[in-house]
């Protein structure tokens, strides 16, 4: 525990002494930042395993410090604000976020979403270490030798195609946007052009689906993007 570092962002001196205070008696190493740019200097730097962090912040706002955080790493984002509308908190999962929590709120249930967030984190990445091979049906997928089968008959796969469906398959039901998968697919310096994810979740479909225009892996959630189904 004591060497779980979270990193909290807020402007309000007496939220970052509570929280920290409460986040300490639990046992983790907590560091602090007052504006977006420390924020995303100290996650770059600190490599924290997780951030709670407001979203009216000077500087930089907590969107986009969520989405700069979410270029190159895949540490836990806790959402700690005083905005409370149903918009703001879809913007947030949109941009990435795993929680959401309004001001006023309470210490201790920050502490426990806190817990469940870092051991769902946790079990994800357990599970992609020790998933080498997956399994969905007739479809396996083996992330060792970068091949896929279906039917037990080989499918020749491109290694973007190949890393689009391991990142689809070893997260089932869990929709990416077209956003994120440029990000993870592509490096994230690459100019956006959703006609890239399109074009090659196409090109997948028609590889794998038995009938493509009905696809029964890969999923479109209209809107948003993409999800694999078991």
């Amino acid at each position: 525990m004591a060497e779980t570092k979270i990193l909290i962002v807020d402007d309000e001196p007496k939220i970052v002494k509570a929280v920290s205070y409460r986040l300490e008696s639990e046992g983790y190493h907590v560091s602090t930042a007052y504006d977006g740019e420390e924020a995303l200097r100290k996650a770059t730097v600190e490599r924290p395993d997780l951030i709670v962090l407001d979203l009216m912040l000077p500087r930089m706002d907590g969107y986009e410090v969520c989405r700069k955080v979410r270029k190159t790493m895949d540490t836990p984002i806790i959402i700690l604000s005083a905005r409370s509308d149903e918009l703001d908190k879809v913007a947030g999962f949109q941009a990435g976020v795993d929680d959401y929590m309004t001001k006023p709120f309470s210490p201790a249930e920050l502490a426990l979403r806190v817990k469940a967030v870092l051991r769902r984190t946790k079990e994800r990445q357990e599970a992609e270490r020790a998933n080498e091979s997956i399994s969905h049906g007739d479809l396996i997928i083996d992330r060792r030798t970068r091949t896929v089968k279906r039917a037990e008959k080989g499918v020749d796969v491109t290694a973007k195609e190949f890393d689009l469906l391991w990142l689809l398959a070893v997260n089932p039901s869990k929709v990416f946007t077209r956003d994120e998968i440029l990000e993870k697919i592509w490096s994230s310096d690459y100019e956006a052009d959703y006609k890239n994810v399109t074009v090659l979740v196409s090109r997948l479909r028609d590889k794998l689906e038995p009938d493509p225009a009905n696809p029964r892996y890969i999923r479109t959630v209209w809107g948003v993007g993409y999800k694999f189904e078991p």
